[in-house]
């Protein structure tokens, strides 16, 4: 007879969960961490972090009446890398993650679907589902739920799926029974954090506030200067320590290369209600607008390429400081008399403290 983890395991694989784990809940031994890392002022922008840290650490706070989480993951293939020189044809990158519509909108739809399902297959259960939405430590509950071991680049490791994938929780009032933690394979590799351009990542722990997909997702205001270079054409978060790590196989989906690869100087041409109309119900849309401008200054500013001028001359004039100051910058950047002047004029009208200042900064630069 097949044991409770079976038969849940048995209804979310033909769902697209194939990894299933789960884990009666305890607190989580976590406590010193965390209050640590906010202390240091980790969290940056995401504020949201340093509320309900009881709940974190203690999902039965959260959800008084459950004994046990089912975490899920859902996984996605990456795109490969585009082959042709970004500096030369000015296309940025987005994070292989953000591919096709929102993520949270799939995956809670496919939960509902296992939910109702599960509550036919244990009618006096509960449950309810969260999709990185709520006060949850995702990849705590993957380890001990069996789904991987936390790797040096933070992210939740399985031996055969590597880390792309997404993560989704259902708690319930079910009795179900531990597994044995994971064992850590990264062993002495190094690869990502070699490969981490930010410095972010310290082998098992990240300061976010140099992360590349904190600064251009979560981070609202400035870039800091001094890691805009390291960002190179990344405009929505960033696959390179996924990219390097030996447990992500080969596959790649080539279907996905362009989306996440687009041309640089359309996206910095995009007003409001063009930027709704491509984004709406993506990941993108998290950046908003200006964020995403900002970040498409900064690609081009790393580009060299001076057919970028004319786009960021016209950015000098957009209704967010945050664009402008960002524009200035590039072309600060890539100079010329044609970048001089445009700032010049532009120094003349500014209003805004920080665009100025980003002006100012970009002319002394010249």
């Amino acid at each position: 007879m097949a044991t409770r983890e079976e038969r849940i395991a048995a209804e979310a694989r033909p769902l697209g969960f194939p990894m299933v784990g789960c884990a009666p809940l305890a607190p989580l031994a976590r406590e010193t961490f965390l209050a640590a890392w906010l202390a240091g002022g980790r969290a940056g922008e995401m504020h949201y972090l340093e509320r309900r840290t009881e709940e974190r650490l203690d999902p039965r706070r959260l959800v008084p009446w459950a004994r046990a989480v089912i975490v899920l993951a859902l996984p996605y293939r990456p795109p490969p890398p585009p082959p042709e020189d970004w500096r030369t044809s000015l296309r940025g990158r987005i994070a292989a993650y953000a591919l096709g519509g929102d993520y949270h909108d799939d995956i809670q739809a496919k939960l509902q679907t296992l939910a109702a399902r599960l509550e036919q297959s244990f009618p006096s259960a509960r449950f309810r589902g969260y999709v990185d939405t709520g006060p949850v430590l995702e990849r705590e509950w993957g380890m001990r739920a069996g789904l991987g071991w936390i790797g040096k680049n933070t992210l939740l490791l399985h031996r055969a799926r590597g880390s792309y994938f997404f993560l989704a929780e259902l708690f319930t009032d079910l009795e179900l029974d531990a597994v044995p933690l994971p064992a850590d394979h990264c062993g002495s590799c190094t690869r990502c954090l070699v490969a981490c351009p930010t410095g972010a990542l310290e082998a098992y722990a990240m300061d976010p506030r140099r992360c590349i997909s904190y600064l251009t997702i979560e981070h609202r205001g400035a870039i800091p200067e001094p890691l805009r270079a390291r960002l190179e054409n990344w405009v929505f978060g960033c696959d390179l320590c996924q990219e390097v790590c030996p447990w992500n196989g080969p596959e790649r989906d080539p279907a996905g290369s362009d989306a996440l690869a687009p041309p640089l100087l359309p996206l910095l041409a995009l007003d409001a209600s063009a930027f709704r109309t491509r984004f709406a119900r993506t990941a993108v849309a998290r950046t908003k607008r200006a964020g995403l401008l900002r970040n498409v200054a900064v690609a081009l500013g790393n580009s060299g390429n001076p057919a970028a001028i004319p786009s960021l001359t016209a950015a000098l004039a957009d209704a967010e400081p945050l664009v402008r100051g960002h524009a200035a910058w590039a072309l600060g950047r890539l100079a010329g008399s044609v970048a001089r002047d445009a700032l010049e004029a532009a120094a003349r009208r500014e209003s805004d403290a920080e665009a100025a200042a980003e002006i100012a900064a970009a002319r002394a630069a010249l």
